[in-house]
């Protein structure tokens, strides 16, 4: 027995350590994640979740954004990322893919718009709590999400040439164009709804017109009440021409002024409540028949991981005194430097309407005089020369009238289908919500 009594004394001690730490741990517990949506066979932790509902928080609060009840905000928040977590199964189950290079542009155009360094971003990011691969992760979500929707819904848009002889042939077509900044609050009806289903939700949007008719917040109640996927920036659609509204809104939002609110609409999607924030433009003399049109050759240095915003702005001045000081031909360095698909061709973009390029370029361009060469320009693409060659007043030509009228007539059909999509692809999921759990 004496042989066993320290091996016991041993065991005794071990479980008594243990039963002590049990103790202190019971008194102070370890939170473990835990589930709270299931989407078909992925899901949504509450980390996810809490993520999500921080990030939306400091986002509403940099728009001023009232911020809608906690309880509220996160079933809103966890809404959204159903969706999105959908349309991302669907990507993969496509095999639809954003490549690491389209990616680095991405983040670089992000920083650039935040006239930032690569440097600066990161540390700016890593200053607000957020990790560099979590934030890269969300843009390459984002891209993802824009692709489903190009193929999904956009590239599935079919616009027939009647369809554009009238457009054409209404007067508003020739006429000055207003613009509106319009907010919107959806309420989505399921596929096949009943009659009762689409009496409660009539109910619920009724509710929130009271509300708005009182002056609560619009934003506000578009981010505690809308099924729209802009329901987090408060509904807004930005600005837009009629013509490049949904008819249903357009039509309702015509005798509205600033700061009223239509009643309540309906749609294939379910109901809507559309707001006017503001209205501009409309009393001009109309679109003019002739344009002034810019022919142009620029040279192209994308930045990347090698190449600094520094080092190209750098490249592009040593480029600009070959020219303007030792004679050399624009054209011969743009074949030697450019990255740009017109490298080929001298730099040559032939001739330029207003809108063809992104503003930082056009804007740039409009102040040079023929023959006049830029200093380095940035723009999202990277680092530019531009060389103005010369510039000419046009007819606008029949052509170009009929693609701008497809284009307004494909972005007024693009949100009622994209919400139209996005509901059948909801009806068709399995989703397990969790939330309420202990």
């Amino acid at each position: 027995m004496k042989a066993h009594s320290r091996p016991m004394k041993l065991i005794v001690s071990l479980l008594a350590a243990s039963l002590l730490a049990g103790a202190a741990l019971a008194a102070d517990p370890i939170e473990v994640d835990r589930i709270v949506a299931v989407v078909n066979s992925e899901v949504i932790t509450r980390t996810d979740l809490r993520a999500r509902i921080d990030q939306v928080t400091r986002q509403l609060s940099r728009q001023g954004t009232p911020l809608p009840p906690a309880d509220v905000l996160q079933k809103q928040v966890l809404e959204r990322q159903i969706m999105e977590r959908l349309q991302l199964q669907l990507a993969s189950e496509t095999s639809l893919r954003v490549d690491d290079v389209a990616l680095d542009r991405a983040v670089g155009r992000i920083a650039d718009g935040n006239k930032m360094s690569m440097t600066e971003f990161r540390q700016a990011l890593a200053k607000d709590g957020i990790p560099w691969d979590r934030f890269r992760q969300d843009v390459r979500n984002e891209m993802l999400l824009t692709r489903v929707r190009e193929r999904e819904v956009e590239a599935r848009i079919v616009i027939s040439d009647a369809e554009v002889n009238n457009f054409l042939a209404q007067p508003a077509a020739a006429t000055g164009k207003e613009e509106l900044n319009l907010s919107h609050i959806l309420f989505r009806a399921p596929d096949g709804a009943t009659p009762e289903q689409l009496a409660k939700l009539r109910t619920k949007a009724e509710d929130v017109a009271a509300r708005i008719a009182k002056g609560e917040p619009f934003d506000k109640l578009a981010a505690s009440f809308s099924d729209a996927p802009d329901a987090l920036t408060g509904g807004n659609l930005g600005w837009r021409s009629a013509e490049r509204l949904p008819s249903l809104f357009a039509q309702a939002v015509v005798s509205l002024k600033a700061g009223e609110s239509t009643p309540i609409l309906r749609s294939a999607a379910g109901f809507h409540i559309v707001h006017v924030v503001d209205r501009k433009g409309g009393d001009d003399a109309g679109v003019p028949s002739q344009i002034q049109q810019t022919r142009a050759r620029h040279i192209l240095i994308k930045t990347s991981e090698v190449v600094s915003d520094a080092d190209a702005r750098r490249r592009l001045v040593d480029l600009r005194e070959r020219v303007v000081q030792g004679g050399a031909s624009f054209a011969e360095l743009a074949r030697s430097h450019s990255a740009d698909l017109s490298a080929s061709k001298g730099g040559d973009l032939g001739w330029i309407y207003p809108g063809d390029t992104v503003p930082e370029f056009e804007q740039a361009m409009d102040v040079l005089k023929p023959g006049e060469l830029s200093p380095p320009v940035q723009s999202p693409f990277g680092w530019h020369l531009i060389l103005v060659e010369e510039r000419r007043v046009q007819d606008v030509s029949e052509e170009r009238k009929r693609a701008a009228a497809r284009n307004a007539l494909r972005e007024s059909k693009t949100d009622e289908a994209y919400q139209d999509w996005l509901r059948q692809l909801r009806d068709r999921a399995y989703v397990e919500y969790r939330i309420e759990e202990r």
